[in-house]
C-alpha cells in the first residue's frame, strides 16, 4: 500500500476558518437585525423612521462586509 502524504489527509478548513465563519455570520445577522423596524402601527400614517441612517447606510454596509469576510474566512489557508 503506498504511503499517503500528510497534505492529502488534511481537512480543507481548520478550526480558525470555522471561527472566522461564525464571526462573519454574526456580522451578517447584526446587519439584518439593524434593518428591522421603522414601520407604522397605523397603515394610514407614514413613518419617516424607516429611512434612518442605521437602516439605509449602516446595516447594508455590515451585511456586505459580513459576506466579504465570509469569503475571506473560506479562502484563508492556515497551516
Amino acid at each position: 500500500m503506498p504511503e499517503q502524504n500528510n497534505e492529502n489527509n488534511r481537512m480543507p478548513l481548520t478550526r480558525r476558518n470555522y471561527i472566522l465563519l461564525v464571526i462573519g455570520f454574526a456580522v451578517i445577522l447584526l446587519g439584518f437585525v439593524l434593518m428591522t423596524g421603522g414601520g407604522s402601527e397605523n397603515p394610514d400614517e407614514f413613518n419617516y423612521a424607516m429611512f434612518s441612517w442605521r437602516r439605509i447606510t449602516l446595516a447594508p454596509i455590515l451585511v456586505i462586509g459580513g459576506f466579504a469576510f465570509e469569503i475571506y474566512a473560506i479562502l484563508k489557508r492556515y497551516e
